[in-house]
């Protein structure tokens, strides 16, 4: 077992850090009290990222991406992990479920969009449809070789920067043994489309200039062509590209707990009482120990899950564990953080209560806790028949 990087993948890391540090970090105070990004930060951002070639490095090179493999692209996230999310947005990751589109939608969407020219924003979660994706209650009907969309979405996050929006709506209803069972669509929708309209969303505590919006359909003449995949056939476009989210979250809060354990161990050094250190007293020294160890500990199982894509295997149940273990072991690494800084860790001149803040959304998105430790235990009982 090799568990070094190449000498590649050593430059891949290296590149996206210095990057991280010396383009977002500067703006992070800005964001975090203005609540936004300034337009021409995020378009100096886009170029800045087209120029080292990593635009879009999550999609393969037919398509003008990067090429990156699964491990390689868990890097880059992990290391984006470090910066603020409202930030590290405009870095240039494209939803991978743009590679279904056909004909004359990759020269509408998935290009432009791995160029840079374009942004997408993914719109799935509706107010009565969290978890339960299939309770969403926004609904296309056919009208000719149209559809008719009426809904909403909430907590639609990047809807102010998109320039289209991947849309998941009921399209119908089948029976099964368990109930009314709907089919899902999934939908490619321009900014500006008559009926649909963007609003604001809600204030949130965690990522803040990284800001969600609701999305509102009120009889959206969409034409057949707008359909990404087949009708009816939304579940089996996002099972096949986006459970790999799962795995961005998971190394995004490695990324954020490296730097959070940053300042804890810098902090414990310095930091004097009772004229000595405070690493000195066994109450900090040991909470430092298993911050580092749950911390390599999500980072190695992130990785593994990332491997286990790239040569070919099952890893729905590995990326499940990942994101769950990495979310929880983010939480914990920011709490005990905040109280090794003691009061100073609730002010905002350290970066430590906004890392606590942020940390929290990530149990809950991308599916949470409960439904990763679902996705686990259904896969490890189903070859029982239990």
């Amino acid at each position: 077992m090799d568990f070094a990087l190449t000498q590649e993948q050593d430059m891949i890391v290296k590149t996206v850090r210095d990057f991280v540090e010396n383009e977002i970090y500067p703006h992070e105070q800005l964001v975090e009290r203005s609540g936004t990004v300034p337009r021409e930060v995020a378009e100096s951002l886009k170029q800045k990222v087209r120029d080292l070639g990593f635009y879009a490095c999550n999609f393969p090179e037919e398509v003008g991406g990067a090429g990156l493999s699964h491990v390689d692209i868990t890097l880059v996230e992990r290391e984006l992990g470090r910066g603020s999310m409202a930030l590290t947005h405009f870095f240039g990751r494209p939803q991978n479920i743009l590679m279904a589109c056909v004909g004359d939608q990759r020269e509408r969407y998935l290009f432009p969009a791995v160029r840079g020219e374009k942004m997408d924003a993914l719109a799935m979660t509706e107010p009565d449809a969290g978890s339960d994706v299939r309770g969403m209650k926004c609904q296309a009907v056919r009208s000719g070789d149209d559809w008719i969309v009426n809904g909403s979405k909430h907590f639609i996050s990047g809807a102010e920067h998109a320039d289209f929006f991947i849309v998941f709506v009921a399209t119908g209803v089948d029976d099964s043994p368990y109930g009314p069972k709907k089919r899902i669509t999934c939908f490619l929708v321009d900014r500006g489309t008559p009926g649909f309209e963007i609003r604001d969303g809600y204030n949130s505590v965690s990522h803040r200039g990284y800001k969600n919006y609701t999305l509102y359909f009120d009889s959206c003449r969409l034409p057949k062509e707008q359909v990404l995949g087949e009708v009816d056939g939304g579940f089996r476009v996002m099972n096949e590209w986006l459970y790999a989210t799962r795995l961005t979250v998971a190394a995004f809060c490695v990324g954020r707990a490296r730097r959070c354990f940053d300042y804890a161990l810098n902090y414990a050094a310095e930091r004097r009482q009772f004229g000595q250190p405070i690493a000195k007293f066994q109450g900090v020294s040991f909470q430092i120990a298993d911050m580092i160890t749950e911390i390599d500990a999500a980072d190695w199982l992130t990785l593994a899950a990332a491997w286990r894509l790239d040569q070919g295997l099952p890893a729905n149940r590995e990326i499940a564990s990942a994101k769950l273990y990495a979310s929880e072991m983010l939480a914990r690494v920011t709490d005990r953080t905040l109280q090794i800084f003691g009061g100073m860790g609730l002010m905002d001149d350290f970066p430590i209560e906004r890392f606590w803040r942020d940390a929290r959304v990530e149990r809950i998105w991308d599916g949470t806790s409960e439904i990763q430790r679902h996705i686990i235990s259904r896969d490890l009982f189903r070859p029982m028949g239990a």
